[in-house]
């Protein structure tokens, strides 16, 4: 085999029993411009200007295990210092790329195998690649990135969602779609929920498949993976794991002295929280887990939620921040009412602070046993007037202290949880945008889902502006009379194709 590397004497004296290329320096005047290439093995050297080649030193090279495997191959591309080593790192399960924060610390391909539910593939990690720069190293870069993409069956575009999208960002775009492959677009760094809707922003490059995720704390893997090796075949030599189970997170919230302990007490089946006839009794959330039908769920009461107003103690003050944050990290959140009195100005409020969140929702209607001559459709009529932008909100009727209707509030929180986490195909969706009828002069060309929990979709349009409320609203209501999503808001944003 020929040796490629320019202006040097290298010669390969053989291939080793262990399958190792074995490469000896015979001038120590020889400098490698180029990394040095055999065919078959990976690559050698880092590519530098002036990488000087001594003669007292041996190259070994291991066999490209690219050009071996028989397993579909993911490859991992974006410009440099988007965390691509961090995603690869953190999909394989052990540290093989050095993660920094200077740009450009990968350069060569790294190879690693992965399985998810029980689909085997193998990973690639390439460096960061900048399609029309002219310095030696990228350009090396871009080879070996491009012998990766000639044999990937899923591309991974990983883009920094902490930034505004760059040209090079635009010029790999571009790369990418010519290549004809899949390609998922994973907008990384969104490692809260308040910055999920940035993600959407990056619709623009041209990919409909677009996950949010965080490589550093492991956030949108299970949705990335899921959807990355859906075609790939699963390895008959062991049972397919079932994808891990997570704990559904529920937030039990209200204004004072409504029965949200009493609520927590029943459904855990012990006395948990602190229960008094005096308002303001929990001060810090109290949360316990449980498995009911072989679903782990685990519930937090959290403090009552007061008007400005009335908050006064700095304990108190704390106790309401808190509460409102930890409905920012629930899945589903419990909105106690109570039967006795009219549905209130602060119970709006405090279910604002849930549906702004985009956190599924079940309206909890507590001491139904002690309501006298209220009627449910007469109540649920009043709860519908008085909260009309939780339409979507399932109601349930029950009595924490004798325990009437409590069970049931399980299924429903199933439900909920999963409508929220409910993904709808891009293919589906241009089905559905085809049955659309809209009387305004708007033009869909199609829709893809962006998110989950809450489920957003990105609607491409013809005008360079938002959708009208009421145009937003009949999609939003046409969503759930084609595929449901009870329980949960949705959100739509409009982007201009």
């Amino acid at each position: 085999m020929l040796v490629f590397a320019e202006k040097s004497a290298l010669v390969q004296h053989g291939v080793h029993q262990r399958g190792l290329a074995v490469i000896d320096v015979r001038d120590d005047r020889d400098i490698a411009r180029e990394a040095i290439m055999l065919p078959g093995f990976a690559m050698i050297g880092s590519g530098t200007k002036d990488f000087r080649l001594h003669s007292d030193t041996t190259i070994v090279a291991r066999p490209d295990t690219l050009a071996e495997t028989t397993l579909p191959v993911v490859v991992i591309v974006g410009r440099p210092n988007v965390g691509k080593s961090t995603l690869f790192n953190a999909i394989i399960g052990q540290r093989r790329s050095i993660v920094g924060d200077e740009p450009g610390i990968t350069r060569d391909r790294i190879h690693g195998e992965a399985s998810y539910l029980g689909r085997p593939f193998v990973l690639i990690d390439t460096g960061g690649i900048i399609p029309n720069d002219a310095e030696m190293i990228p350009s090396q870069i871009l080879k070996q990135a491009r012998v990766a993409l000639d044999r990937a069956a899923q591309i991974i575009f990983l883009i920094d969602g902490r930034t505004e999208i760059t040209g090079a960002d635009r010029d790999l775009a571009k790369v990418l779609r010519k290549l004809g492959k899949p390609v998922t677009l994973a907008v990384n760094k969104i490692d809260a929920t308040v910055r999920e809707g940035l993600a959407h922003e990056f619709h623009s490059l041209g990919f409909s498949d677009l996950f949010p995720i965080s490589a550093e704390h492991r956030i949108g893997f299970d949705d990335l993976l899921e959807h990355v090796t859906a075609g790939f075949p699963v390895d008959a030599r062991e049972p397919a794991p079932q994808p891990e189970k997570r704990p559904i997170k529920v937030a039990i919230i209200g204004r004072p002295n409504v029965g949200k302990s009493t609520l927590l007490n029943t459904l855990v089946g012990e006395e948990r929280s602190i229960v008094s006839a005096v308002a303001g009794t929990t001060r810090d959330a109290v949360d316990q887990s449980l498995v009911h039908d072989g679903v782990e769920f685990v519930f937090v009461d959290t403090a009552g939620i007061r008007r400005k107003g009335k908050t006064k103690l700095m304990a108190e003050k704390m106790s309401v921040v808190m509460a409102r944050r930890h409905i920012r990290m629930a899945n589903v959140v419990l909105l106690v009412l109570d039967a006795t009195e009219k549905v209130q100005a602060l119970d709006a409020t405090i279910a604002g602070y849930a549906h702004e969140e985009g956190r599924a929702l079940i309206l909890c209607v507590n001491k139904w046993d002690v309501a006298g001559e209220k009627g449910k459709r007469k109540f649920t009529e009043e709860i519908r007037d008085e909260l009309k932008f939780l339409e979507y909100a399932p109601i349930a009727f029950v009595s924490a202290k004798t325990g009437a209707g409590v069970p049931g509030l399980f299924r429903m929180i199933s439900d909920s949880y999963e409508a929220a986490s409910k993904r709808v195909t891009t293919g589906d969706l241009n089905r559905f945008v085809s049955t659309l009828e809209f009387d305004r002069n708007m033009k869909i060309y199609y829709m893809t889902q962006g998110s989950v929990r809450p489920p957003t979709f990105v609607v491409f349009t013809d005008k360079a502006k938002d959708l009208h409320f009421s145009s937003e609203r009949f999609i939003i209501n046409q969503l759930r009379k084609r595929f449901g999503f009870e329980g949960t808001p949705i959100r739509i944003k409009a982007k201009r194709r």
